[in-house]
């Protein structure tokens, strides 16, 4: 009750102070502009997902947060970010290097295990980006329907602004990596982010579906989608070629380790594959909520995560999916091992470490 007398008041001396010609609209700056606030609070913000920066822990989340861990998460650092977009997904393929990648397009590069951050593309970039590419080749080849398409997705990406979000980010090395989003949104870079190619050409995703993880099991990759969307890179045919699974539901995550990958997401669904993506057996998790993440830990078990904060955990190849006790449960939205084998997951109700797993 009080905060909506609160609300009311506020309103009534807007509408008083606008009467009389007083209320000015204040300067507008766009999130890609803005700097993140440092915040002594931004380890209990809403994150969204860590990496490792070699030893170091680095997680990302709302309005720009990136935070790092050199204690195994018992304490925290915010770093320096340049804008206050939503970060979604961070990834380093080495101690040094990382990317972290967000809403309105936006994408992060750090050289400094993630105390500092540039931006290197926005949404504001992207569909020039695509028209130039694909109008290209259209010019080329003008014969080739599949150009002018996806020119024209381009020029739509233009006139609509930097609104369509990245998900997630893979890199094989320092200089090779992958950026992937909603709308069938996917770019590659070969030379660490400094310039960007389109690869919608390159994806058997006609229907344009969301395209939210992307990940390596060690031998293949791997991207996970909406409406039972899985696919993996083919080297012969250089581009993601489509794979069937038997849950045509969202997919949120894609891991695993060498000749196994799993693939998990909408009600509690879990489909593990060991013959490259041909076969799936589904594994139970007695839950309908969605899991949200997962890892492998040191002892070569699954631990899956839901949004709930469930802990599940599989003992290797078709074992059934076991709820794991917990002394405490929040939302998770991903989750890693440190150095000493402490859990450290992040959510809604920020960063948290638990004790070394146990058999």
């Amino acid at each position: 009750m009080c905060s909506y007398i609160k609300k009311v008041m506020q309103l009534a001396l807007v509408v008083t102070l606008t009467l009389h010609g007083v209320v000015q609209a204040a300067s507008f700056v766009d999130v890609l502009d803005l700097p993140a606030r440092p915040s002594v609070l931004a380890m209990r913000s809403p994150l969204l997902d860590l990496g490792h920066a070699g030893q170091r822990l680095v997680a990302v989340g709302q309005r720009g947060h990136i935070v790092y861990s050199d204690d195994n998460g018992s304490s925290w650092q915010q770093a320096v970010v340049p804008v206050s977009s939503d970060l979604n997904a961070v990834y380093f393929p080495s101690a040094e290097q990382g990317w972290a990648v967000g809403n309105d397009g936006v994408v992060l590069h750090s050289s400094d295990a993630g105390a500092t951050w540039s931006k290197q593309l926005d949404g504001r970039q992207i569909g020039d980006l695509m028209f130039k590419h694909y109008n290209a080749l259209m010019l080329a080849k003008p014969d080739k329907e599949q150009w002018a398409v996806l020119a024209a997705d381009g020029q739509r990406l233009i006139e609509e602004g930097a609104d369509k979000p990245f998900l997630d980010v893979w890199f094989a090395n320092d200089t090779v990596g992958y950026v992937v989003g909603m709308f069938n949104l996917i770019l590659r870079t070969e030379d660490g982010g400094q310039t960007w190619t389109p690869f919608q050409d390159r994806i058997d995703n006609p229907q344009g579906f969301h395209l939210n993880a992307i990940a390596s099991t060690g031998d293949a990759l791997y991207i996970a989608g909406e409406q039972g969307l899985v696919l993996k890179w083919d080297d012969s045919q250089q581009r993601f070629t489509a794979l069937e699974t038997p849950y045509k539901g969202s997919y949120f995550g894609v891991g695993g380790q060498p000749g196994e990958v799993f693939v998990y997401g909408l009600r509690g669904q879990v489909l593990r594959s060991t013959d490259g993506g041909i076969n799936w057996n589904r594994l139970d998790s007695g839950l309908q909520t969605s899991i949200s993440c997962a890892l492998l830990d040191n002892h070569g078990h699954y631990r899956l995560f839901t949004q709930s904060g469930h802990m599940l955990m599989s003992r290797g190849g078709n074992a059934p999916l076991q709820l794991v006790p917990q002394s405490q449960q929040a939302p998770v939205a991903g989750a890693i091992l440190a150095a000493d084998g402490a859990l450290v997951l992040v959510g809604s109700r920020g960063v948290r470490a638990l004790p070394g797993l146990e058999q």
